[in-house]
Parts: C-alpha cells; structure tokens; sequence
C-alpha cells in the first residue's frame, strides 16, 4: 500500500468494497478520536564490524568448576577404560547376565527393566545384556542393518525410570558375545 497521505493504490476500489463489508470492534467515531496510530520502534541497527577482525562466535557462558567430591559417571557414559579392561580379563565378575534374543521390542525392554531394578535392588554392580548382533546380510555379504534390540539398548538405559540405576556402559569382549552383548555397570545403592 501506499504511504498515508500519498496516491491512492490501484486496488483502493477492493479495499472500500471489504470495509464496508466488516463490522469493526470499536465504533468508527472512537477510532477518528483517537488520532493516528503510533508508528513502530524503530529495529536497532545492526553491528558494524571492522573488517579486520576476527569474529570469535557467540559469548560463552563462564566457567563453572565441578562440585567437589567423588566424580560420579553421567547416565551414557561408557564405562571406564581401566574397569572395561579388567571386565574383558575376567578380573571383575559379572554378576548377572540377561539374554534378549529372540524379544520382540516391548518384551525385551520390560525384561530388561525388571532385571536392572532387581539386580540393582540385590546390591549388584555389574550385568551382561545379550541383544546379538542383529546384523541383515544380503547375497553379497553386505550388512545392510544392525539390530533393533542393540540400537535400541542404550535408549532404554538412558530412559528416566533406569538412568539413576546405570553407571555406564560399554560393548563386551568377544569372549563376553563381542559386538552382541554389553557390559553394563549399576550405581552403588545409596544409603
């Protein structure tokens, strides 16, 4: 449209022929008494850079150090790499193992829900979880998928009713099942 005050637009016959056509909220006499409309505040203008300087991205937020005492493993973390050495040596026992093969999605996240919060209730530390490897091959041997229990595992670990049970984990040693099972280390229970 055209500035208020200045030539009237080409399609000025259409707007009259919708005005006339609205019932307006406010009577047409209140609106005249009004006076004009405020005009909007103006943007800010944009930043002047120099052209020789660097842009070093956005500000970060400052520097908070961590709380102190013993630093506990956020759920996700892989296990560490001193405990998983010592899981695939057999130096640290596996306390229980649960096999998910054979499960479809539901079963086998609701069995592995029971185990972990029994296993952890027990005092346990460390289990084994056998999802297989679930791998899809073709006539080629081109692997053309994982499985959906494996893909699948770390979601459910990571979900908000076992994540305060789950230290971490980590994929097994191949005499543990290798790239179908995973190691998985419960939180101490706290007292």
């Amino acid at each position: 449209m055209a500035k208020r005050g200045g030539s009237r637009p080409a399609d000025w016959h259409l707007w009259t022929a919708v005005q006339r056509t609205v019932t307006p909220l406010r009577p047409l006499a209140a609106l005249e008494e009004e006076g004009p409309l405020p005009l909007p505040a103006r943007a800010p203008a944009p930043p002047v850079f120099d052209k020789g300087a660097k842009w070093l991205g956005p500000a970060l937020p400052p520097y908070l150090p961590p709380a102190p005492g013993r630093r506990r493993a956020e759920p996700g973390q892989p296990i560490e790499p001193r405990m998983k050495r010592r899981l695939m040596r057999g130096q640290i026992d596996i306390d229980g193992t649960i096999d998910l093969h054979g499960m479809r999605r539901a079963e086998a996240q609701a069995a592995l829900t029971r185990f972990v919060m029994a296993r952890a209730g027990r005092g346990d530390r460390t289990i084994l979880v056998i999802t297989g490897k679930g791998l899809k091959k073709t006539d080629d041997l081109l692997i053309i998928d994982r499985g959906v229990l494996r893909s699948m595992l770390p979601l459910w670990l990571s979900s908000p009713e076992l994540a305060p049970l789950i230290a971490g984990w980590s994929p097994a040693a191949q005499g543990h099942g290798g790239e179908g099972a995973f190691y998985v280390r419960l939180r101490r229970a706290t007292r």
